[in-house]
């Protein structure tokens, strides 16, 4: 049998490759802690969960959910928008429900790629961006995000015959994985460039509802504007503690929301009906938990910073996401630095350029571990050498 060429040519994906090296690592008996993998180590709150029971215990809910997912679901994320952000939202026309975020951010491009177009992603960037648009035949075009610029990319540096073939510009605040935010000054220009090139606006903001130090992280879709250009992705797994219960949302213009579900609803058949009527009540229910959640992270990224400034590793603050990015010692790959931590101190983190070439020279650590896990795993980096 003959593999198509865009799966031959395609990496594989750095956590799906990451796993065999610590199952070897597990079955000699070593104990890893993992602050690689961005997922919250929390449940979500018991009357979420309890919700999802209820509705599994209806036994004509067991069928297919619906392709565009149930009406109340898709008012429920446009009530969400509003709520937080002073965004309206036509639920019939401008929110599709996603099987995760993941999913529409892969599927988008089939919507909008032909063989050979070209697609702004930022690097360092989630890896989806560029194997999506890979798997729809296009190009993905590196946007450089360096720490001179606060890790936004700068929009005058690409040139304009490039812009003027692209489809699509990924954009992802609060970021993944550098830990960067973005003003709204910013999504202003960026509305601007996209009106300039006809481009699609992909906004990636699953880490919106992840803040500290009382700030705020805000929609693209709040620059007037955007709606014309742009595409937001959102998603239940970061913001409610729902990774494994694969439940997200595209959101703006209708156009853009159209051309997605017509692609996905031609992939998938929708998602289980319990878990869309617990997303209606996480997304619609009390909010204030989501305070002491947040207060665990930031607990968990301040023991992380205090460690990283005792061994002499440099890391921003970030005041939102799941991540710190730290800069590697002097002397090491992000790729050979990663490797030292898991084989001699049993740490696991991600070397940035997993998320692309200038992902080098830094790590990514993420606060989705118990806080006593990562304080035991501060407590190795302290004895290491290096």
């Amino acid at each position: 049998m003959k593999v198509a060429h865009r799966v031959q040519s395609m990496p594989a994906y750095v956590f799906a490759k990451l796993e065999s090296r610590l199952r070897e690592l597990t079955s000699q008996g070593r104990d890893i802690i993992r602050l690689d993998i961005g997922s919250p180590d929390l449940p979500p709150p018991d009357w979420i969960t309890e919700a999802m029971y209820r509705s599994a215990q209806d036994p004509s809910h067991h069928g297919y959910g619906g392709y565009y997912g149930i009406p109340e679901l898709r008012k429920a994320m446009a009530t969400y928008y509003e709520r937080r952000f002073g965004v309206r939202l036509d639920p019939n026309r401008e929110v599709v429900p996603l099987i995760g975020s993941k999913e529409g951010i892969a599927n988008v491009a089939l919507a909008f790629v032909d063989p050979g177009d070209v697609v702004l992603v930022p690097d360092p960037g989630y890896p989806t961006y560029s194997t999506g648009t890979l798997l729809a035949g296009g190009v993905p075009y590196p946007v450089p995000l360096v720490a001179e610029n606060r890790f936004l990319p700068d929009l005058d540096s690409i040139p304009p015959d490039v812009a003027r073939s692209a489809k699509i510009l990924w954009l992802g605040y609060p970021n993944n994985p550098t830990g960067a935010v973005a003003p709204l000054e910013f999504f202003e220009r960026v509305v601007a460039f996209a009106r300039r090139y006809d481009l699609l606006v992909c906004h990636d903001n699953p880490y919106c509802d992840i803040t500290f130090d009382g700030y705020r992280a805000p929609s693209f879709l709040q620059v007037p504007g955007a709606m014309e250009v742009g595409l937001e992705f959102n998603s239940l797994s970061k913001t409610y503690n729902m990774a494994g219960w694969r439940v997200g949302m595209a959101v703006g213009n209708a156009t853009a929301v159209e051309a997605l579900a017509r692609t996905k609803t031609n992939i998938d058949s929708g998602i289980f009906r319990p878990i869309q009527d617990a997303a209606v009540l996480a997304l619609t229910g009390d909010q204030s938990w989501l305070e002491q959640r947040n207060a665990i992270y930031a607990e968990r990224r301040d023991l992380i910073l205090a460690a990283l400034s005792e061994v002499g590793l440099r890391a921003n603050k970030p005041v939102a996401s799941l991540y710190v990015w730290a800069e590697t010692p002097p002397g090491y790959t992000s790729a050979d630095f990663a490797s030292l931590l898991l084989e001699e101190a049993g740490i696991s983190v991600t070397p940035g350029t997993a998320f692309g070439s200038k992902g080098e020279g830094y790590l990514r650590i993420s606060l989705g571990m118990s806080t006593a896990r990562v304080r035991e795993a501060m407590d190795r980096l302290r004895k290491l050498t290096f």
